[in-house]
């Protein structure tokens, strides 16, 4: 996978999404609109599944992040609270970035330790780190929005397929601790 293309073709994705939904509030531009937003989600549905397909979840992780990044370029100044919701989210996985080098590290084991044997610091026996917290609360976050009333089916779907992406890239990442950690 052309990890850059990938990523330039979510960034894409988010545009044609953006342009759809101002299309959709504007009268008259309602079929251009409808026909952006389609394209947007359709091609952002097909990134998501190539993007579970890979089993990676660095791919998973940086996929999640342009998301999130292009939707905060998308969202109105006056929308405070979406703002600061992507802000934190778009941290929490530059987070779970650093995370996935430190894995990939030694010196992991050492750090390992600091983690508490408590269950509830734990996933599986594994650090609960910033990895997974970035996944556990970004996961809460899809799944609250597809409580909403008024999302399409086809916009949920999007949203399902995210939500279960990140549950394949924790366990992409569990692997990863445990070929650090025995």
């Amino acid at each position: 996978m052309d990890l850059t293309g990938f990523l330039d073709s979510i960034v894409d994705y988010v545009d044609e999404i953006g342009i759809g939904r101002k299309g959709l509030a504007t009268d008259g531009e309602e079929h251009e609109g409808r026909i952006h937003y389609e394209r947007g989600i359709s091609g952002a549905s097909n990134a998501f599944q190539e993007a579970q397909v890979s089993a990676d979840s660095r791919i998973i992780v940086l996929s999640e992040l342009v998301f999130l990044q292009q939707e905060l370029q998308f969202c109105n100044e006056a929308d405070t609270d979406t703002k600061s919701s992507l802000k934190e989210a778009i941290q929490s996985f530059e987070d779970a970035l650093r995370s996935l080098q430190a894995v990939a590290d030694a010196g992991y084991k050492t750090a390992e330790k600091t983690y508490p044997q408590n269950p509830k610091y734990r996933i599986q026996g594994f650090p609960k780190d910033a990895f997974h917290l970035a996944c556990i609360a970004h996961r809460t976050r899809l799944r609250n929005v597809l409580r909403s009333p008024g999302i399409n089916m086809i916009e949920k779907a999007v949203l399902q397929q995210r939500a279960a992406n990140l549950t394949a890239a924790q366990g992409s990442y569990i692997e990863k601790q445990k070929a650090v950690l025995q």
